[in-house]
Order: structure tokens, then C-alpha cells, then sequence
């Protein structure tokens, strides 16, 4: 185990053998490493499956109960405590025979294989294969010196003498079964490459995919440390759950790659997010440190992709893994605009694959080099369904089929479809350009700050100086002394833009933790370089850094010249903090406008416009496939000729195949029927004296003229209401005996035909 000589505490069990784990018990030192162990067991079982039936028997008689006359409680191998040294299994399975006594009792290993003697091949051989686990836990039983694990392979070494002598099959017995927590580690990090990088391209995303698998692939062969290896680590940590998990690996994991008459499942299926955690920093160090100190050993071709790009993925990683707000460990994540996730599989269906030559020195440089021979998980089939449609929300009526999105949104990701849009073009984000040169590496994004308990940092206080100087000359109302005090405060940071080393740019904040809210001081970049996109891409980033620091609100006061510029990033004057939480904390400026924004945890802000081009690309592509299916050209209309005045809109020939949405529709029909009526203005005061003063709401048809116009009525209800208020008012101030009365009667009683003719009701 991990305590053992040869394996580091928490280390990924390469050792000599690489790829696989080290076995329970030996420290993966025994012969030649895991992989030798494990192949030794394999060889052993197909050895005494294809033993003859006799040898099987005596092989069998030692594990089985004694079924002589007298109800003899001997039950083969009875010791509760495993004696001192494990017996010597090879020399005895040729020097016993079925006539000799038992060890235990006076009868012959006959009488304990009488119930055998009808049993099928398949199932001596399933029995045999137990009791070689049996004897190989009994093995790692006397090795281990952990007490934790110990105690561990001693519940599975009686589990499995058990199931010997009732011929079932092992079952663990637990309070809870797999999977132990979801969403799993397997599905968190699906989310999180959709999450993060479902706005690449093709080439690209594939190559993120491979580093998710791999890394998945590292979690399923990592060797957990002991619980009192981890309490030595980490002493202010939950013992009690990591050894709940810990034991829970071992038994569903770890022991099953080499007593495959155990279930076994991979780590990274039935586990969540809390091992991920309790492991992820160490792993996450110790793969790194690997990397570089056998970096020459790796492929040229292979070799940025693990030194450079691994490092950003888990970094990226990392901070999703301890946010307590990442929306990727969410079980209500929805998937990208593809409605499917990236299926990253790692499964594999029993150890013995793993017999391949071990001389490979480093995991990554492995995996790449395998992967034509290591398939790690079966490529699904366009026709089958992805993992998850089952778990996915019910369709909803009138939702478009996933097939004709799946096949749009493949003409709108293919670049010899749709040309890449120019950045001077009307229909590019405001953010493109900076975003390009960001991938590009033109420019960077940093968030300083001067400290006084740390060593300064002569690149740092020169950003700093650079941006004191950018903040002076943009903003020339603001005393320098004034701006350098803040910038060099050390409550106080600044997200810079550098380009070509130096600063053009950036935004100085305050956090406020304990409030919940940020507030923006300054905000500039140099005149020579905007109208680019950069403030907008400094806004995008700082809501990104917020995000993950768990703060979702900003607060800024704007002057008349930065007003607009806020609006355009989300700000607007209602401020949804409440003024006891920013009173007396955030500085007030004369003459400016406080202006609020509130930040949605779901949204990757320096992606929104890129996904929002997607989906627009989307839509007007789904629109064009409609309007090419229904396009008809229909004669005019004659009927006007003819002496008729109006006819009803549905009866246009056209208007009910056309798509035209319910709110063109109702504005429509309530349009006809408004003028249908009458045209009435609102009453004056000298027509009908103390009218006002009886009616509360007045309303009359030239405002429900303009509503519609305006396109007011988004529902029948808010049209019917309208009218309604017309009749009621009426009745209200009029008496019943006038002819006032009487006509809001018959008028109301002349609209609700029309529209139940409409259809606007039920009849």
C-alpha cells in the first residue's frame, strides 16, 4: 500500500511497472511490480481452471464446509485470526488429496466436496477463482502494516471465505451502494471542458478532450494515501469522511483489480467531487513535478501539449474543483447549444489488459504512445444516445428535434460554411479583437496589487506605475495624488492590461467579502488604444475573477462621460444591494451616478458573445430552413373589389401556415376588431363633469389604438381586459335607465361574439 516502500503518499502507482496501480499489500515492489502480481494471478486462476476435476476438488475440499453424518461445524479453514505466516498454497495443492483428514476435523476432504459433485465446470471454476482471492487477501493481510487497510482486507478475506461456503457471490454489504456521490467526477469534469471550451474550434476542443481523458484515465489508477498518512497531511481535515471514502475505494476499486470476483467500478464513476478535492492538489503537484524532470524522455510533438497546455487545464480545473459556486458540479448543468456533452470515457473491463510491456518511463509520454493499442473506452456511434438524454429535462411541445440542431449547428462550426466574421464587420462583438489577440498572446491580463507583509515585486510596482500614469491621463478630473494613493493601497486591486510588457490598461476595485459587493474605482485604458474591444474584454475578465471569489455584485459611481460605457457592460441605476450593506463603506463622488451590477455564477462572461453569436447563428439558420419550406406565393385578394369592407385575418389565405406568432396574431385580430367597433376619444372633463372622480382608470379605444401600435398586448388577456374597462367604467358612471347604459350592453355583448369568432376564446 501507499505506506509501503517503493510508493509515495498519494502518489500514482507507476512505479516500474507503469499503468497500473500497485497491488493490495505489496507496496507495488513485489516481483516484478503490480503488473507482475497482477499477471501472476491471472496465470495461476487459468492454471487451475484447466486443472483436472480431482486436483479442483482438493483444491476446493480446504475452503469447504464438512457435510459427514454427525453435523460437524467444520468449515474447512475455520481460523477467525489468520495464523502468524500464510500457508504455503503451491506445495500444498499437490501434496493434498481428497482421502487425507481434515486439518480441522477427523473426516476426509471428501466429505467436504460432496455437494460439488454436480456442479458445473463454470461454476468449480468461478469457486476456484475465489479461493485464489482468498488466499491472495490472506497474503496482503500479513503484509499490510496499516491498521485502516488492514482491517479492510480481513472484511473482504471473510467476505469471500463465505461466499465459498454458501457458493454465492460476493456481495458487499454497505449502507450505500455506487455511485456514492453525483454528479461524479467522470460527469463534473464532462461539464466542465463543455463548460469551458465548447467555443473552440473542432481541432482544438479535441485536443482538450485528450487531456480530460487522460487525466480522468490517472485518477481511476491513483493510489489513495492511508487515512492516518492523510491526518499526518492534513490534520485540520474530515477524517471520518476521507476514511468512509477511502474504505470505499479499496473495496469497489482498488481490491477488485486483482480479486475480480469482487464488483469493481472505476474512481472516477462512482466517486464526486469530495475525493476529487481531497486528492486533487497533491496529484496535481506531484504529475507536474514528474513531467518536468522526464521531459526530455517525451516526443517533440508531444511535448508542449504536456508541459503547456496540462499545467493551464489543471490549473483551470483546480479552480472549479474548489469554488463553491462552479456551476459544473451542478446535477442540473445543461450542456452546450449542441445538447450533448463531450463524452469522455475510461472505462476498461478487467485488469489483465494491462499486460503490456512495462519499459515506458513517464504516464503521459505512455498514453500517447499506447493510445492506437489502449483504447480507453468505446467511440459512441452517431445513432446511439449520449449518457445523460436520460436524466436530461422532458421535451417540452413545439421544441425543435436535437437531430436538426445537432445538424445546424455543424454547418455554423464548419469554416468552409460560414467565413469567419470580419472584426471590422457591423455583426462583431465588441470584445472579438481582444479576445483574438488574448489567444494569440498579444496582450495579458493580470490582477496586482502592492502588498506590505511581502517582498515587492519590481514587475509588479512597475505595472503599478504604469497604470497610476494611464488612470491620470484618462481621467484628468481626478487629483494624481488621489489615484496614486489608491492604486498603491494595499486593500485596493487593480486587473491590468498588459501588451508588449507594458500596461494600457485596467480597472482598480476594492473587495468588500463581508458585504458582498466590489466596488470599481477606476477604469481606463490609454486613448491610443481603444475603440477596440479592451474595456469591455477588462470588464469581462474582472466578472470572471469576481465570480470565483464568490462576490456577484458591483458597485461604481460613473461620471457623465462613463455612464454609457457602463450600460453597455450591465450596469444600470438600480441597484439591487441594499443601501445598508454599501452605506459608509464605498467612497461617494459629487456629481456622479451610482450605477449597480449583479453577476450570474452560470455565465462565462469572456465567452457571452461568442455563445451569443452561436445561438443567433442558430436561430437565423432554423428560420431559413422554415421560411424555405413554407414559402408560397398566394394570389390577392378580390373580395375589396367586390364591395366588402373587411374580412376576418385568419381567412387570408397564407397567415395560418406562415409561422407567424402568436403576438402578431392577437395584435392582428384585436387590431381588426378595435376599429370593427368604433373610434372613440377619451372623455373631457367639460363633456362629463366629476367623470374622473367617479372613474379611477379611465381607458377608451384611441389608448388601446396606441397600445397596439406600440405592441402593448403580448397576451389576449391584456386586450380583453382594455375592453373590458371600457364597458365597466360606462356602467360604472352612467345609470342603468340611460342609453349610455344600455349601449355598453349591447356593445359588450357584440365584441365577445367577435372574438369568440376569432378564436381568441373558447365559445
Amino acid at each position: 500500500m501507499a505506506d509501503s516502500a517503493g510508493i509515495q503518499q498519494g502518489s500514482p502507482a507507476i512505479g516500474a511497472a507503469g499503468l497500473v496501480p500497485a497491488a493490495p499489500g505489496a507496496g507495488g515492489t513485489e516481483g516484478s511490480g503490480a503488473a507482475g502480481g497482477s499477471a501472476r494471478i491471472a496465470v495461476k486462476k487459468a492454471q487451475l481452471r484447466s486443472s483436472p476435476r480431482p486436483k479442483k476438488l482438493e483444491k476446493l475440499g480446504v475452503y469447504s464446509s464438512c457435510k459427514a453424518e454427525g453435523a460437524c461445524k467444520c468449515n474447512g479453514w475455520k481460523s477467525q485470526n489468520p495464523p502468524p505466516t500464510p500457508p504455503r498454497t503451491d506445495q500444498q495443492s499437490s501434496a493434498v488429496n481428497l482421502q487425507e483428514p481434515c486439518r480441522s476435523c477427523s473426516h476426509t476432504l471428501g466429505d467436504h466436496v460432496t455437494h460439488l459433485e454436480n456442479v458445473s465446470e463454470e461454476e468449480m471454476n468461478r469457486l476456484l477463482g475465489i479461493v485464489l482471492d482468498v488466499e491472495y487477501l490472506y497474503t496482503c493481510v500479513h503484509k499490510e502494516e496499516d491498521a485502516d487497510t488492514k482491517q479492510v482486507y480481513f472484511s473482504l478475506f471473510k467476505l469471500l471465505r463465505k461466499s465459498i461456503l454458501q457458493m454465492g457471490k460476493p456481495m458487499l454489504e454497505a449502507q450505500e451502494s455506487p455511485p456514492f456521490e453525483k454528479p461524479s467526477i467522470e460527469q463534473g469534469v464532462n461539464n466542465f471542458v463543455q463548460y469551458k471550451f465548447s467555443h473552440l474550434p473542432s481541432k482544438e476542443r479535441q485536443t482538450i478532450m485528450e487531456l480530460a481523458k487522460m487525466f480522468l484515465n490517472q485518477i481511476n489508477y491513483w493510489q489513495l494515501e492511508t487515512p492516518s498518512q492523510r491526518r499526518q497531511r492534513v490534520p485540520n481535515d474530515d477524517a471520518a469522511g476521507y476514511k468512509a471514502n477511502y474504505t470505499r475505494w479499496l473495496c469497489y476499486c482498488n481490491v477488485p483489480q486483482f480479486c475480480d470476483s469482487l464488483p469493481r467500478y472505476e474512481t472516477t464513476q462512482i466517486f464526486g467531487r469530495t475525493l476529487l478535492r481531497s486528492v486533487f492538489t497533491v496529484m496535481r503537484k506531484q504529475l507536474l513535478e514528474q513531467a518536468r524532470q522526464e521531459k526530455d524522455k517525451l516526443p517533440p510533438e508531444k511535448r508542449t501539449l504536456i508541459l503547456t497546455h496540462f499545467p493551464k487545464f489543471l490549473s483551470m480545473l483546480e479552480e472549479e474543483v474548489y469554488s463553491h459556486s462552479s456551476p459544473i458540479w451542478s446535477q442540473d448543468f445543461l450542456a452546450g447549444a449542441s445538447g450533448g456533452q463531450i463524452p469522455i470515457h475510461t472505462g476498461y473491463s478487467h485488469p489483465r489488459r494491462h499486460t503490456l510491456q512495462a519499459n515506458s518511463c513517464f504516464f503521459l509520454n505512455r498514453y500517447f504512445l499506447l493510445c492506437p493499442c489502449i483504447i480507453v473506452g468505446e467511440k459512441r456511434k452517431p445513432s446511439e444516445p449520449l449518457p445523460h438524454e436520460e436524466n436530461k429535462r422532458p421535451r417540452v411541445v413545439g421544441d425543435i428535434p436535437m437531430d436538426l440542431i445537432n445538424e445546424v449547428m455543424a454547418t455554423i462550426t464548419d469554416p468552409a460554411a460560414i467565413p469567419e466574421t470580419s472584426l471590422l464587420s457591423a455583426h462583431s462583438a465588441r470584445d472579438e479583437a481582444a479576445r483574438l489577440e488574448e489567444r494569440r498572446g498579444v496582450i495579458e491580463f493580470h490582477v496586482i496589487g502592492n502588498s506590505l507583509n511581502q517582498k515587492p515585486n519590481k514587475r509588479i510596482l512597475m505595472w503599478l506605475v504604469g497604470l497610476q500614469n494611464v488612470f491620470s491621463h484618462q481621467l484628468p478630473r481626478m487629483p494624481k495624488e488621489y489615484i496614486t494613493r489608491l492604486v498603491f493601497d494595499p486593500k485596493h486591486k487593480t486587473l491590468s492590461l498588459i501588451k508588449d510588457g507594458r500596461v494600457i490598461g485596467g480597472i482598480c476595485f476594492r473587495m468588500f467579502p463581508s458585504q458582498g459587493f466590489t466596488e470599481i474605482v477606476f477604469c481606463a485604458v490609454t486613448s491610443n488604444e481603444q475603440v477596440k474591444g479592451y474595456g469591455t474584454h477588462l470588464m469581462n475578465h474582472l466578472k470572471e475573477y469576481h465570480i470565483k471569489h464568490e462576490i456577484l455584485n458591483f458597485l461604481t459611481y460613473a461620471d457623465e462621460y462613463a455612464i454609457g460605457y457602463f450600460k453597455k457592460q450591465g450596469f444600470s441605476k438600480d441597484i439591487k444591494v441594499p443601501k445598508a450593506k454599501y452605506v459608509g463603506y464605498i467612497k461617494d463622488y459629487e456629481g456622479a451616478t451610482l450605477m449597480g451590477c449583479e453577476l450570474n455564477p452560470s455565465i462565462p462572461y469572456t465567452e457571452f458573445s461568442v455563445i451569443i453569436k452561436k445561438q443567433k447563428e442558430i436561430i437565423k439558420k432554423l428560420i431559413e430552413r422554415k421560411q424555405a419550406q413554407i414559402r408560397k406565393v398566394y394570389p390577392g385578394l378580390s373580395c375589396f373589389k367586390e364591395g366588402v369592407r373587411q374580412i376576418p385575418i385568419e381567412s387570408i389565405p397564407g397567415i395560418r401556415t406562415c409561422g407567424t406568432n402568436t403576438h402578431t396574431y392577437i395584435h392582428s385580430n384585436c387590431n381588426t376588431y378595435t376599429h370593427f367597433i368604433l373610434t372613440r376619444l377619451p372623455v373631457k372633463k367639460t363633456e362629463a363633469p366629476g367623470y374622473y372622480q367617479v372613474i379611477r382608470f379611465p381607458m377608451d379605444l384611441k389608448t388601446m389604438s396606441e397600445r397596439l401600435k406600440s405592441r402593448y398586448y403580448t397576451t389576449r388577456k391584456l386586450f380583453m381586459a382594455d375592453m373590458q374597462r371600457i364597458f365597466t367604467n360606462c356602467r360604472e358612471y352612467n345609470p342603468p335607465e340611460s342609453e349610455y347604459y344600455k349601449c355598453a350592453n349591447l356593445l359588450e355583448k357584440f365584441f365577445y361574439t367577435k372574438i369568440k369568432e376569432a378564436g381568441l376564446i373558447e365559445k
